[in-house]
């Protein structure tokens, strides 16, 4: 991870929709930002802070699945930048008995930078869906 290869969100917030490579149950999140030693300014006040995760089978506009529900919130935390990097997450509501396909990261706040918010790396934990329910899932 090097200081400028990151997701900017235009803004102190913003949101990021991830599609995985399969229906997954979600167990955690892990969020990476550059530290203070490696940043140009010396400063990562562009880390995101207040986050909160979602999910969804097919993700719509508005938040509604495919199959007309909403999107299912798994947690929320905070990203502190005085401590390490790279900082796991476990999700307090997951994992839940639906696999989910899409994920988005909600950042609510960052750490004082007006113009954006940087996503350097999102790590998803996981435990795969069996075959047989994620058809049974599809109807």
């Amino acid at each position: 991870v090097s200081p400028g290869n990151c997701r900017p969100l235009q803004g102190h917030q913003g949101q990021v929709v991830i599609r995985l490579p399969a229906r997954v149950h979600l167990t955690g999140v892990t969020v990476q930002h550059i530290s203070k030693e490696v940043s140009p300014s010396g400063t990562v006040i562009s880390a995101p802070r207040d986050v909160a995760v979602f999910v969804s089978v097919c993700w719509a506009l508005l938040g509604v699945d495919a199959d007309g529900e909403e999107e299912t919130l798994l947690g929320t935390f905070m990203y502190n930048v005085a401590k390490e990097a790279i900082q796991t997450f476990p999700l307090k509501n997951a994992p839940l008995p639906r696999a989910f396909s899409y994920i988005k990261l909600l950042v609510k706040s960052n750490w004082g930078n007006p113009a954006y918010a940087c996503i350097y790396r999102v790590q998803v934990h996981r435990k795969m869906a069996s075959k047989k329910a994620s058809s049974e899932t599809r109807g």
